[in-house]
């Protein structure tokens, strides 16, 4: 089965003593944002998914998970961990699906098969080449470029990029719905099985 890169946007982030049974459930294949305090003040009481439009979530507040997950699709490989964080974590719950990853140059240079000087003088324009996409964000010192762009200037043809966009927005829309009216919310095996009998048409 292929494997696939995508980021997961929680409405928390983990608390210490949860990264055990997530840690059982995926072998330690999903690296998830944590808090440090055990008796964090905004800690939720109880398991819930409906938050009202009156009480907006802070960016600070969220959490984050990211991997590679194997699946027979994307959207399988996505509801996969979506499972597996969720039960892991009593009352948090995933918001947003991005499968179009943030890569450093090192990324860069195995995902294009050039070497780490050749993407550094790409970026730069060193050696003539220019248009070299702009960096999306930093983070612990290193730039981070988004994959979709860095392929798209280097001319590569990903079929996972190509089957992200649909599977993508598919899934969002399902995770805004399951947000706002759980009660009418397919389960996630029916969208998965939907999108798999679609996405070869669309992708």
């Amino acid at each position: 089965m292929p494997s696939y890169d995508f980021a997961l946007i929680l409405s928390r982030p983990l608390y210490e003593e949860e990264l055990d049974p997530l840690f059982d459930r995926t072998h330690g294949a999903v690296t998830v944002s944590i808090i440090s305090e055990p008796h964090h003040a905004d800690r939720p009481s109880a398991p819930t998914r409906h938050h009202p439009i009156d009480e907006p979530r802070s960016a600070e507040r969220l959490g984050n998970a990211s991997c590679s997950w194997s699946g027979s699709t994307l959207a399988a490989a996505i509801m996969e961990v979506v499972g597996h964080v969720e039960e892991s974590a009593p009352g948090l719950h995933v918001l947003q699906v991005e499968a179009d990853p943030l890569l450093t140059i090192r990324d860069i240079a195995e995902r294009v098969g050039r070497s780490l000087d050749s993407v550094r003088h790409a970026i730069t324009g060193a050696r003539g080449a220019t248009g070299f996409p702009s960096s999306e964000m930093s983070t612990a010192g290193h730039r981070l470029w988004r994959w979709s762009k860095v392929a798209a200037w280097y001319d590569l043809d990903d079929p996972q990029l190509v089957e992200a966009r649909p599977t993508v927005q598919a899934i969002n829309g399902w995770l805004a719905l399951r947000d706002v009216v759980p009660d009418v919310a397919p389960a996630p095996e029916e969208v998965t099985s939907a999108l798999s009998l679609v996405i070869p048409h669309v992708a």
